[in-house]
């Protein structure tokens, strides 16, 4: 979960692949064992494919917040100077908008899609277990950490 760094760049493949590439910036709080309050941001890039593609060129603009799940990908590579280099990166599996669903000029950004799969759509939410079930019927001493 963070906020857009970059304005999404779609583009589509010659076989009508829609491509999103997507920047984000993931932010961390923390207090250090001194009781300093510190932040540090990490970097996130993003492939996104097909509709979910299109709806995030369509909808998403820097500094807008988003949720995403998917996979890691690393891709490593060799420079002509012979260094090695890598980068892990995000494929998109879903994502979720944030935020009140409005841009600066007071327009509607989401535009109602739902962008989950129609079995992920139909699935009932699981129901939670009963609270004695949950904990395996240990005490906390019972755990080794």
């Amino acid at each position: 979960m963070g906020n857009l760094t970059r304005d999404p760049e779609v583009r589509t493949t010659p076989t009508g692949l829609t491509i999103c590439k997507l920047g984000l910036a993931v932010n961390r709080n923390y207090t250090t064992k001194d009781g300093e309050k510190r932040e540090e941001t990490t970097f996130v890039d993003i492939d996104a494919f097909g509709r979910q593609a299109e709806v995030l060129g369509q909808y998403m603009r820097k500094g807008r917040p988003l949720f995403v799940e998917g996979r890691l990908k690393l891709d490593q590579w060799e420079t002509p100077e012979g260094d090695k280099r890598s980068k892990l990166s995000v494929v998109l599996d879903s994502f979720q908008f944030l935020g009140d669903g409005r841009d600066g000029d007071g327009q509607s950004a989401s535009g109602g899609y739902d962008q989950s799969s129609p079995a992920q759509r139909k699935a009932p939410a699981p129901k939670p277990a009963p609270a004695e079930e949950t904990d395996g019927g240990f005490d906390d001493e019972d755990v080794p950490f």
